[in-house]
């Protein structure tokens, strides 16, 4: 059976006048190959595609990895790498550029002589930027897991227990749900510290009448999801939910307006003009959103420095957000997919104005 991602990329290295393409991330191999192992590489000619791993993985790769023709290397990978390209008498190598060292590429340089090197960026992730129905079905259900997370979360939230104690809950809940790991580390930031965008989670005791924001997702059947609600403990002040307003107001005039063709910058305004408009632009520092997929963060970015454009099948979150230094701050995000009228959420749990009694 073809492999149509094993296709395109053949098209995309065509453009590049790439006669071969050697593949050394990780997400990139799996992406590929189907293949879950911790080792291996891959190399791609315009007429055979090869996967490389060790004597632990051989089974495996041929069980997963599916119109591959699966090599066996030794101690050294460029030994038997340079042997294929001898019998394909290929010239000339792409590499992932991004995805090797210095000190790897001079190796390779040294190992590989007479073919010559030449660096690719961005191949196989320009492929990974549209999901496919299949991927698109395992997103959801990555969604699904950070939902009920979330609403388990609710239940459990309480003054007395420690930022550290409510994120060991979160992972907890999440892997005996199905899920292999976190998506990222596990944020949950209380009081002053919610002001923190990436305050993971510390030994600080949660106390009443303050927000507590929490920051997760899973990584479940390989596809990664990333939910942010922002919740209070206790009776509010009128400034939580004067900030809390406002960044719900900024996020769902994003996703009631977010569409294909638009570019990152001018998704990032939808948000990003409403907060500046109630005088919080200096408190929103980081970006609207960002690509989500088999890694947390991919392209495209919604950000007022991005020219991406999206494209139907893109997954993207939508995370606006006001931070108050020695307060709190609020951030919302959904994980939505961009769809040929606009866009669809896969994260629906609710961001109504949320408070714990205690």
């Amino acid at each position: 059976m073809a492999n149509s991602r094993v296709s395109r990329l053949r098209e995309a290295m065509k453009l590049k006048s790439l006669d071969a393409l050697w593949i050394t991330g990780d997400v990139n191999r799996q992406y590929l190959t189907g293949f879950t192992g911790s080792s291996g590489y891959v190399l791609i000619t315009l007429d055979k595609s090869y996967l490389l791993t060790d004597f632990r993985y051989m089974t495996q790769a041929a069980d997963q990895a599916a119109g591959f023709e699966i090599v066996e290397h030794g101690s050294s990978v460029a030994k038997t790498l340079k042997e294929l390209l001898a019998g394909q008498k290929i010239s000339e190598l792409g590499f992932e550029e991004e995805n090797v060292v210095f000190s790897t590429y001079r190796a390779y340089e040294q190992e590989l002589q007479p073919v010559k090197l030449v660096p690719s960026a961005g191949l196989v992730e320009g492929l990974r930027i549209y999901k496919d129905d299949h991927e698109l079905a395992l997103m959801k259900q990555a969604a699904e897991l950070a939902d009920q997370t979330y609403m388990h979360m609710l239940k459990v939230l309480r003054p007395g227990v420690t930022e550290r104690e409510m994120a060991l809950e979160i992972e907890i809940f999440m892997r005996r749900n199905g899920a292999t790991s976190s998506s990222f580390d596990t944020i949950v930031a209380s009081g002053e510290r919610s002001a923190l965008p990436h305050g993971v989670a510390s030994d600080r005791v949660l106390r009443s009448d303050e927000f507590v924001k929490m920051d997760f997702g899973a990584l479940l059947n390989s596809y990664c999801s990333d939910i942010t609600r922002t919740v209070v403990l206790g009776k509010p002040a009128p400034k939580h939910r004067e900030i809390y307003d406002i960044v719900l107001e900024a996020q769902l005039h994003t996703l009631a307006h977010l569409r294909p063709g638009m570019t990152g910058r001018e998704a990032d305004a939808l948000a990003r003009d409403i907060i500046v408009r109630y005088g919080y632009g200096e408190q929103f520092g980081h970006s609207t959103g960002h690509g989500l997929g088999m890694e947390v963060h991919e392209a495209p970015r919604l950000s007022k420095l991005s020219d991406d454009i999206l494209q139907p099948g893109m997954v993207v979150t939508v995370e606006p957000g006001i931070y108050i230094p020695g307060f709190g701050g609020v951030r919302i995000e959904d994980d939505v997919v961009i769809t040929e009228g606009g866009c669809r959420r896969l994260t629906e749990s609710s961001k109504e104005f949320t408070v714990i009694d205690c």
